[in-house]
């Protein structure tokens, strides 16, 4: 079994001794029961990171020597997903299966079809708790670098990031083109676009092909909101992997 993660801030990890306190802390020693001559890796969640070994157990910390220093470059291709706010954690579900399957990003997105609203202090919530999901799937993958979190965006935000984006792919179920047969760009940002229960609006889904958006299918099924993002990324991220061999 590989060596549990836990997330510490980058100043943290200076030194060959490193102390992991706080809730990461308390989790290891007291949760996991965690002792010494064990091994553990922490990282700052922005690619930098360590292999240590347990020398110190106490309360609710425990001391580590660092035995190898661990990198994770910024990839040179970014797999952007915006998953539409679903009802259930539906979208929750996406975004931590995304999570494992190394997703760059991914952004929240009202969508026209979307039952779950996110206003006021629902929407400051919503976002914690996505926020959350995020670094609890970076650590159960072992992930030195977490996806970043973007900003929630309707469809007027989610049309200004399309634009800067160097592929947009919109999953849709009436779609004729394969995503499997798109070729990817070397480098770069690849926005995937997820719509929510009740599908992308044609309005939408005209505004962002006019926007030079592709719209794509997985294959013969129609998936659910929580399942098409991530099943998409896993085809994306072989492909992209295929292409740097």
């Amino acid at each position: 079994m590989s060596d549990p993660l836990f997330l510490l801030p980058t100043a943290s990890l200076v030194g060959e001794e490193i102390v992991l306190d706080g809730p990461e802390g308390r989790h290891a020693a007291t949760v996991q029961r965690i002792g010494v001559g064990e091994s553990v890796v922490v990282s700052d969640g922005a690619g930098q990171g360590a292999r240590c070994r347990v020398v110190g157990a106490g309360g609710d910390a425990l001391r580590l020597q660092v035995t190898e220093r661990l990198t994770d470059d910024e990839p040179r291709l970014r797999l952007v997903l915006v998953q539409a706010l679903a009802k259930g954690d539906r979208d929750l579900q996406a975004v931590e299966t995304a999570t494992e399957l190394d997703v760059t990003e991914v952004v929240p997105w009202q969508a026209d079809r979307s039952i779950v609203r996110w206003r006021g202090e629902r929407a400051a919530k919503a976002l914690r708790r996505w926020d959350q999901t995020i670094v609890a799937a970076t650590k159960q993958s072992r992930r030195l670098r977490r996806p970043a979190l973007g900003d929630p965006v309707g469809r007027r935000g989610l049309l200004e990031r399309a634009a800067g984006a160097d592929l947009v792919l919109v999953l849709h179920e009436e779609a004729t083109v394969p995503l499997s047969t798109l070729t990817l760009p070397d480098a770069g940002e690849v926005l995937l676009v997820v719509g929510p229960e009740g599908g992308i609006s044609p309005d939408e889904l005209s505004d962002l092909v006019g926007a030079g958006a592709h719209a794509v299918r997985l294959g013969r099924s129609v998936l659910r909101s929580s399942t098409a993002g991530p099943a998409a990324l896993a085809v994306l991220g072989a492909a992209a992997s295929q292409a740097w061999r």
